[in-house]
């Protein structure tokens, strides 16, 4: 967009990196909107992903964030004001190569969490190789609650949780701590000093060798990425068709709107 006086505008930056030691830290930085996945912070996160993955002098990768919440997941403005399949399919396949760039990223890729994570947010943690969270984190996968399904990001949660667990998070979008989300596998640790558990588990990897770390993950990964593959038309046709619906058109306004959807309501 070009201003009035002829400057080209700098779009707002949703995510910032820096690098030392080795270390790359991606951080989600755009608290106004509980760092939901808008179209902005996912391009901006995919092109911090891909700088890292460029970046000889880079050994990992540490993704975090500012304020209170980790991820809100998707963001419902944009999404309830869509019209049609196209743009909420491409939504969905943004978010899918999203998450697949970090199952496949060739450095190791570590979430430093110690907030609220919601919905999409669960994908995006899921997809880390190793996860720490904090005591203030808390976990729910609200998307029944709104109409939908956890569609796009169950090719990275359902691998990762423990399969009854799975079911009823999937079903109730009930919270859960961090103890909880270590128990069920969602996340790798829950200490109560992120800060110190990750400073030890930087130093261990540290001793991994750049190619030893890169093929490493590739074995770990090696079925996860093919289930993205094997499946990411599948569900990305599936949340296309659900944000499409008029079910969560309901469930997106009744959120926005801070009031019981529809059929809430009716169950009271």
């Amino acid at each position: 967009m070009t201003g009035t006086t002829g400057e080209t505008s700098t779009p707002e930056r949703r995510v910032t990196t820096s690098t030392q030691g080795g270390i790359a830290t991606v951080t989600l930085d755009s608290p106004h909107n509980r760092n939901a996945l808008s179209d902005l912070l996912v391009t901006q996160l995919s092109e911090a992903l891909a700088a890292a993955a460029e970046d000889d002098s880079v050994r990992a990768v540490v993704l975090t964030h500012t304020g209170g919440t980790f991820c809100a997941g998707a963001d419902l403005s944009e999404a309830s004001s869509s019209t049609g399949d196209d743009p909420v399919r491409a939504r969905a396949e943004q978010l899918a190569d999203l998450l697949r760039s970090i199952v496949a990223h060739p450095k190791p890729v570590i979430g430093r969490i110690d907030g609220h994570v919601r919905a999409g947010g669960m994908g995006l943690v899921a997809a880390c190789d190793i996860v720490l969270a904090g005591p203030s984190s808390t976990f729910a996968l609200t998307e029944s609650r709104l109409g939908l399904a956890a569609s796009v990001i169950s090719l990275t949660v359902l691998p990762r949780v423990e399969p009854r667990a799975a079911s009823r998070y999937f079903l109730t979008g009930e919270k859960f701590d961090a103890a909880e989300a270590a128990r069920i596998g969602l996340v790798t640790s829950a200490p109560d000093d992120v800060a110190g558990a990750l400073a030890a588990l930087v130093a261990e990897l540290g001793q991994g060798s750049p190619q030893g770390l890169r093929e490493s993950k590739a074995l770990v990964n090696h079925d996860l990425v093919a289930r993205f593959d094997d499946q990411r038309e599948r569900v990305a046709a599936q949340s296309a068709s659900l944000f499409a619906s008029d079910e969560a058109l309901e469930g997106m306004t009744a959120f926005l709107q801070r009031r019981p959807p529809r059929w809430a309501a009716d169950a009271q």
